[in-house]
């Protein structure tokens, strides 16, 4: 009869750890389950925020859309590049680094430019890739609202 308040109080305070740990944002992930040991494992080996291949590719991604589907506008700088996240969901899943910046228009115009680099996203899984959203620049509400959706 003594054992069940000794149970009680341990499964209470198992309660409470979990608890901790889910508004700290993290969570208890075995070393087997890491990406890392995966068949095709997952290193994290991913470009900076700032890294020209990566703002090179959301300002080609955004050019060819905005020529293709929307108007004239085009991108011609970023400033203020700044990582927001890094694998903030748990080493087990995809590697990704979120990340925010300003972006300059053609139009004069500095916009909020959200995006995250993705590893194994590329090409046939071979390399990584870029999501992002631009504030402002969202017509089909895709990352509504306002590019919420592409933050972490």
């Amino acid at each position: 009869m003594r054992r069940l308040p000794l149970l009680t109080t341990f499964a209470a305070a198992l309660c409470l750890a979990v608890v901790a740990a889910q508004a700290a944002g993290t969570r208890a992930v075995h070393p087997a389950d890491r990406a890392e040991n995966r068949i095709i494992p997952m290193y994290g080996h991913l470009p900076a925020c700032e890294d020209p291949a990566v703002l090179g590719e959301i300002s080609n991604s955004f050019n060819s859309r905005e020529a293709k589907f929307w108007g004239p506008l085009r991108a011609i700088s970023f400033d203020s590049v700044r990582p927001i996240a890094w694998r903030p969901w748990g080493d087990d899943l995809i590697p990704r680094r979120f990340c925010t910046a300003r972006m300059m228009t053609n139009e004069g115009v500095l916009r909020r430019v959200d995006y995250s680099v993705r590893e194994n996203l590329g090409f046939l899984g071979l390399t990584w890739n870029v999501n992002w959203c631009v504030s402002g620049l969202d017509p089909l509400r895709s990352y509504a609202p306002d590019c919420k959706m592409a933050r972490p």
